[in-house]
């Protein structure tokens, strides 16, 4: 089965729409990550079907029309729940949701655009014009909300790691390398076998699991490298074959890779047996990158060490860590507390007055 007919299949509104398929077929021909390909199957799926139930032709839509398909998001109720609203978009889909659902969409347009089939974008972008004021940013259809990521107090890490502790070996090692290594599910997940090397307690990130396919080779502590070693000897018990490093115990899919959603449940089952629900895969990357960005860690350093193409990525660490402002806070602090002492200084001085007195 074709990755087109798996997508048409999961989204069958892509089917009576010839070009969104061909669209979708050309960014899995320039090998998208499969990941990436349904979440744009997903947005642009959405979005047909609203064209569907408004009798708009996608192909001839204007501004008003998306429009329409922003209001439909943003009036969205959570998934959690018609109660849960998010605070950043004052509706049921978090600001970064929403923005992600538009981005499939304008790249369609981008698309028919490059094929003849249209002359304008009615998506749009925010846009820098130096003559408009305020910095000259036009915004885009929905105002950016930029929020630092969420991460643990320590009294929250240790709930974690107390609950984390009954988990079996395999779930262990997994939480330990996610946070030593700073890894994106998907990089730990995918791991291989033949990407450690114990001796140097490294392990390589292959490019094609990574988000930006960028590899790079990380370090991992000793402790880690104790819970690994205990893993592997595991491991062999269930199988001996060189491939995936981590392996499913269940009785369906025994000896075969652990999947994306098995390791998500895992780590959702110790959120909330902690009573910590915002914990997720995720989450143990920020908190070890906020921790280097603590440690002193240059940018640089940091952003090869996540495999960071754009340091702009990583810069949300250090603000995240404070560290700047600390060093600023101190710096003014110094300086006020000389200004003090200065001033105390002066009253070992005596006052002509007082001193003719």
């Amino acid at each position: 089965m074709s990755a087109e007919t798996v997508l048409q299949h999961k989204w069958p509104v892509l089917e009576r729409h010839e070009r969104a398929a061909e669209w979708l077929q050309v960014w899995t021909d320039l090998g998208r990550a499969p990941r990436t390909i349904d979440a744009y199957a997903r947005g642009l799926a959405e979005y047909l079907a609203m064209c569907d139930r408004t009798d708009v032709d996608p192909l001839t839509a204007n501004r008003a029309h998306i429009a329409v398909y922003v209001r439909e998001l943003t009036s969205r109720p959570s998934h959690r729940g018609a109660n849960v609203i998010s605070i950043d978009s004052g509706s049921g889909l978090a600001n970064a949701t929403i923005q992600q659902r538009l981005v499939p969409v304008r790249l369609f347009y981008d698309y028919l655009m490059e094929e003849g089939l249209r002359e304008s974008n009615p998506v749009g972008r925010g846009r820098y014009t130096p003559c408009r004021r305020r910095g000259g940013h036009e915004r885009g259809l929905v105002p950016r909300v930029t929020k630092l990521p969420w991460i643990p107090t320590e009294q929250q890490w240790l709930a974690i790691l107390d609950v984390a502790a009954a988990e079996s070996i395999r779930n262990r090692v997994m939480l330990a390398l996610a946070y030593d290594a700073a890894l994106r599910r998907e990089e730990l997940c995918s791991l291989r076998t033949d990407d450690l090397d114990p001796a140097h307690r490294t392990l390589r990130v292959r490019a094609e699991t990574t988000k930006n396919r960028l590899e790079r080779v990380v370090p991992y502590s000793a402790p880690t490298g104790v819970l690994l070693s205990g893993y592997l000897a595991h491991r062999a018990t269930i199988s001996r074959a060189r491939g995936p490093l981590f392996l499913s115990e269940s009785r369906r899919n025994h000896a075969h890779p652990l999947s994306l959603w098995t390791w998500s449940k895992v780590i959702r089952r110790i959120a909330l047996a902690a009573e910590i629900p915002r914990f997720s895969t995720h989450t143990t990357r920020h908190l070890c990158l906020t921790d280097l960005a603590r440690m002193g860690w240059e940018l640089h350093a940091i952003a090869t060490f996540a495999g960071h193409r754009n340091t702009e990525s990583t810069l949300t660490y250090i603000h995240l860590s404070g560290r700047d402002l600390a060093a600023k806070l101190n710096r003014g602090m110094e300086q006020i507390h000389g200004w003090r002492v200065t001033m105390l200084a002066r009253l070992g001085e005596p006052a002509d007055g007082a001193a003719s007195r």
